[in-house]
């Protein structure tokens, strides 16, 4: 399905962003998984592909930076000749009351998620246009749909990222490129802090939180070559919460 194709999953040392290389890794494509700052955490990810008989290296840096989002690309080209996908996974989403959110708080979730899909993008564009049929996937959420209390900054860059998808499918079909959002709902991730508090109050119709695999499942088909007529679009994988 991807066979011969280089993918960059920012964000991908755990969760839904290591589920993703995963998933594009056993559809034949050569993955470079990404972390800020955890070399341990991202070099296990590339193990277990390599294990399973796929290709990966691992790359520090934090996307919100413009040239770190740079080196993240050019070493994808670098070591693997080329790139295909780009999916944008890369976020932090800290709780904290809107009294309390200072600038410099706001500015350093919107660097990670809005800043780093944009900065990706702009230096993934034209290997993704040499390559006559790239892909950009940026990772959305629930709350920026819904609202949530205490995550104004996360949900501000996570509703920035549909509009970006939205642009970008504009400016970017002339070179064959398409651009769509993935908005997981509900999804079973192990967490460094404490559940969402939002969490509690969404129920879904599937009567169960997703895996990081079902996100990752929908991410691959709209990185393959079925999905070629789908450009701008969110697909939601939230089990029905927004009906329920």
């Amino acid at each position: 399905m991807l066979q011969g194709r280089v993918a960059v999953v920012t964000g991908s040392a755990r969760n839904i962003g290591r589920a993703i290389a995963h998933a594009l890794a056993e559809a034949g494509a050569a993955v470079v998984v990404n972390a800020k700052s955890s070399a341990e955490e991202a070099e296990a990810v590339v193990q277990e592909i390599r294990n399973r008989g796929g290709q990966a290296v691992a790359q520090l840096a934090d996307v919100g930076q413009p040239d770190q989002a740079d080196s993240l690309i050019d070493a994808a080209v670098q070591t693997f000749g080329r790139l295909d996908i780009l999916v944008n996974n890369a976020a932090v989403r800290r709780e904290i009351d809107f009294e309390q959110l200072d600038y410099q708080e706001w500015r350093a979730i919107m660097a990670t998620i809005l800043d780093g899909a944009y900065l990706c993008a702009r230096a993934a564009a034209p290997y993704l246009s040499a390559a006559s049929g790239g892909s950009i996937v940026n990772i959305g959420g629930l709350s920026s749909f819904t609202g949530a209390p205490r995550r104004a900054h996360v949900i501000a860059a996570k509703a920035g990222l549909v509009g970006l998808t939205r642009a970008l499918a504009y400016d970017l079909a002339p070179h064959h490129i398409t651009v769509n959002c993935v908005a997981p709902g509900l999804i079973d991730t192990e967490r460094r802090g404490p559940e969402p508090a939002h969490h509690a109050k969404h129920a879904t119709l599937m009567g169960r939180r997703g895996t990081p695999e079902e996100i990752a499942a929908v991410v691959r088909f709209l990185c393959g070559p079925e999905a070629r007529y789908i450009t701008g679009q969110t697909l939601h994988a939230n089990g029905g919460v927004f009906m329920s």
